[in-house]
């Protein structure tokens, strides 16, 4: 019977004697055909936007994305300009924003999907503002970035704004 010491330990210690590494936090990462998944809510504040894009680039690292390559920045700003839109424009009360993010291996493309509850104020065609006005320009980033961009309505309420950006596979060769 093994003797219970108080001391904490961060690994197991294998017959040899030697330490084995603490087992890796579970991580969802992509399937055997290459394909990936994310879906979360979050609260329709600036907090709430700056989050999801830091989630969705954290998943596309446990995918195989290292946060600097181009797929994980395109994703990255694509997602940060729409979670904003969505912030700013589709904010309703007491509701919160729902990111979705897929990864389709074979198609070698992310789909991104982020839903907001207002139906009313959609996405206009992207359009350069003025220069001397200091907004505006996501969609503009949104279409130079994605492949293909568009938003449909949502049931029951709201819209989902979605965007399709051309990715080659993961680090690893997944």
């Amino acid at each position: 019977m093994a003797r219970m010491t108080g001391k904490r330990t961060t690994a197991a210690t294998n017959a040899d004697g030697q330490q084995e590494p603490p087992p890796l936090p579970r991580r969802f990462g992509l399937t055997a055909n290459g394909y990936g998944s994310l879906s979360r809510q979050f609260p329709s504040t600036p907090r709430g936007a700056r989050l999801a894009r830091r989630t969705v680039v954290r998943q596309l690292g446990y995918w195989g994305f290292g946060p600097m390559t181009d797929a994980s920045c395109s994703v990255a700003l694509v997602v940060a300009e729409l979670a904003a839109n969505a912030v700013c424009h589709g904010r309703l009360r007491g509701r919160n924003f729902h990111v979705r993010v897929d990864y389709e291996g074979p198609a070698s493309r992310f789909r991104i999907e982020v839903s907001d509850a207002v139906l009313g104020r959609t996405p206009e065609h992207a359009t350069l503002p003025p220069e001397d006005q200091e907004s505006g320009r996501g969609l503009f980033l949104v279409e130079c970035l994605a492949t293909k961009w568009g938003w449909e309505p949502r049931n029951p309420i709201g819209k989902i704004v979605w965007a399709e950006v051309a990715a080659g596979p993961p680090a690893g060769g997944a």
